[in-house]
């Protein structure tokens, strides 16, 4: 069963958290090991294997990235350990100037500034691509999928880069 399934969801990409959480806590009552402490060994283990695909379940769905890439895995598209460069010039260009930006936050006569005009780049340039990949995930056609592939791609790279600027942010403010 996979996870929209498990947890009763369309498999789409914006999908309302709140109800995914609340659905994970009922399948948390339901599978939880504790209420098989006085089962056989093999309750417990199916148990166990349950409350397991619980949990995975819920990671993945609430996170974008780790959704999108599940659902693209759900087309035939494995993404979790591939190395695969984005060939887009223009998002390559990006990607320059916003490392040299992180790069100059150190020497800037306003951090705060910076780190928040950063933050919010980042934003809007991951909203647009989670508006954009929402619509992709949804076709079947092996073009949008190969599109959505590559703005998976590039939604990881944005997940490094909010990271590295919170790295910054920690070590400039402890």
């Amino acid at each position: 069963m996979n996870y929209f399934e498990l947890f009763s969801l369309t498999p789409t990409y914006h999908i309302d958290t709140v109800l995914l959480a609340e659905r994970y806590r009922e399948l948390q009552k339901t599978v939880h090991p504790d209420k098989f402490a006085n089962a056989s060994e093999q309750d417990k283990r199916i148990a166990v294997q349950r409350a397991a695909h619980v949990n995975d379940g819920f990671t993945t769905l609430k996170d974008p990235l780790l959704r999108a890439e599940y659902m693209l895995s759900l087309h035939g598209i494995e993404m979790r350990h591939e190395s695969t460069t984005i060939k887009d010039t223009q998002f390559l260009m990006q990607q320059i100037e916003w490392r040299e930006a992180l790069e100059d936050i150190a020497d800037s006569t306003d951090v705060d500034v910076c780190i928040s005009q950063l933050n919010e780049s980042f934003s809007t340039y991951a909203k647009h691509i989670e508006t954009e990949l929402s619509d992709l995930l949804s076709s079947l056609s092996d073009d949008d999928l190969c599109k959505a592939t590559d703005l998976v791609r590039k939604l990881k790279f944005m997940v490094k880069l909010r990271t590295e600027l919170e790295r910054i942010e920690d070590a400039l403010f402890d």
